[in-house]
């Protein structure tokens, strides 16, 4: 496990180290995670168009729900970091307990209308009567016990937030494992046992969320953050918790919302363009597996330190990890802009497509290094008790920049799939110029105190 060592000034090599100890893991989970779902994809795809189209409309329904469950997440690992770097225990394990309980409550209840609501939020998505009656016993299987989500997301951003990504990293994988094999044989049968096709893929992925719940809580459990004997109490800390929560919930709502919209105005330029957005989507979502695992890190030691009362390795931490980040990221860009022919005929063969496919991830070659910024500079952000300035860069850039870019560059001035991807990339550059301002403000008031209030760490004052 992670922590803060107040006992000697760290060189960069040795906070880069620690950097890398934290964010390494929870990128293989991220990899893991993602290679699982194309899998579980490719498995439903076998059923036939109305089944694959079923589980996609039900799992954008689902993603809402996991959007509050993650942003519950956010709001605590802030906290029980900032916990953790002070040296109080005590609290970070009544913050753990409060979060917990919440997302239990929040995991029931959007169990409990996803029961009476399925087809309602099903039609909403424009799911049509064949795609209905498949999608709606899917969602059931899979949302209404939603508590097993929301259990399973809060006890692995609880451990990453006390240090240790590596326990999450080796669930997952473990995890990841049975899956696929749930999934072929619910699916398809074997032995005798005929499959139930949709609806056993609903169930693979019910009893992996609910084994992998019961595992996590062993961990946390037998933890240093462990809240079975803490005699604190834990209902004043539901307040900061929600604070924080909040506003990362609705950033999350903005960009679900948001993509909607930019995806249909996508459609309008043309199918071909859809398609090869969706290709270029598919292969970029691998670039983002290093970004998130730094985010994870930045959060975790940003928090760790400020809680320490240490604000300037706070900041040298989120610089740093920038840093690392932006190596990474650049990297994988030049892999995307050298191979984005060889990697767009893993999924067509067709010459227009694969052209346009290409001009994407080429286009995004250039920006990696700007969503890298993002992205690590949120999570140091968050860590820092800052879930606002995130929420704001998400606005702007997808309602006033990529939605608007997308109708002006795709649109109104025909530039296909180039204005669809120039649009994303100016995006994500201005998120990142806005993001560095705001973290660089956040702590330029003074090296010696916490944000710029001269006074230690404590919940009430950790969300100002």
């Amino acid at each position: 496990m992670v922590s803060v060592d107040i006992a000697h000034k760290q060189t960069s090599k040795q906070k880069i180290s620690k950097i890398l100890s934290l964010a390494v893991p929870a990128m293989i989970e991220n990899i893991l995670q993602t290679v699982v779902g194309f899998v579980d994809t490719l498995l439903v795809s076998r059923l036939g168009l109305t089944e694959v189209t079923a589980v996609g409309v039900a799992n954008a329904v689902l993603a809402v729900y996991i959007a509050i469950f993650m942003a519950i997440g956010v709001g605590s690992s802030s906290l029980v970091a900032r916990s953790v770097g002070a040296g109080d225990w005590e609290q970070a394990k009544a913050i753990a307990k409060q979060s917990t309980r919440i997302s239990a409550m929040a995991g029931l209840f959007f169990g409990l209308i996803t029961l009476f609501f399925a087809e309602p939020f099903l039609k909403i998505m424009g799911a049509e009567p064949k795609v209905l009656a498949v999608g709606a016993a899917y969602f059931r299987i899979v949302a209404v016990p939603s508590i097993f989500i929301s259990l399973m997301f809060i006890f692995g951003s609880l451990l990453r937030a006390s240090g240790d990504t590596k326990t999450p990293m080796k669930v997952s994988g473990w995890m990841n494992l049975i899956h696929i094999g749930l999934d072929y044989i619910l699916i398809f049968g074997v032995f005798g046992f005929n499959g139930l096709g949709v609806a056993g893929a609903a169930w693979a992925t019910v009893i992996v969320r609910a084994l992998g719940t019961i595992v996590l809580f062993s961990f946390i459990y037998n933890s240093k953050i462990s809240f079975k004997d803490t005699s604190v109490n834990a209902k004043p800390y539901t307040s900061p918790i929600l604070k924080l929560s909040t506003p990362a919930a609705i950033e999350r709502l903005i960009m679900r919302l948001g993509q909607v919209l930019y995806l249909g105005l996508i459609v309008r330029i043309g199918t071909e363009t859809y398609a090869a957005h969706t290709i270029a989507g598919n292969i970029e979502t691998f670039s983002y597996m290093p970004g998130y695992g730094l985010a994870v890190a930045a959060t975790t030691l940003v928090g760790q330190h400020i809680g320490a009362k240490r604000t300037k390795d706070a900041y040298s931490y989120g610089m740093l990890t920038t840093g690392v980040a932006i190596i990474f990221m650049s990297f994988i860009g030049i892999l995307l802009f050298f191979f984005s022919p060889w990697f767009a005929t893993w999924f067509t063969s067709d010459k227009s497509a694969i052209d346009m496919v290409v001009t994407a991830l080429r286009i995004d070659a250039i920006a990696q290094p700007a969503l890298a910024v993002g992205l690590v500079l949120a999570g140091a952000l968050q860590g820092a008790g800052d879930t606002i300035s995130p929420m704001y860069s998400t606005a702007i850039g997808m309602w006033m920049i990529r939605v608007v870019g997308v109708y002006i560059l795709g649109i109104q001035f025909h530039m296909g799939i180039a204005g669809v991807w120039l649009s994303i990339a100016i995006d994500l550059f201005v998120r990142a110029l806005f993001l560095f301002i705001r973290f660089r403000a956040r702590f330029k008031t003074s090296p010696d105190c916490c944000c710029g209030h001269n006074k230690p760490f404590s919940f009430e004052s950790s969300t100002q």
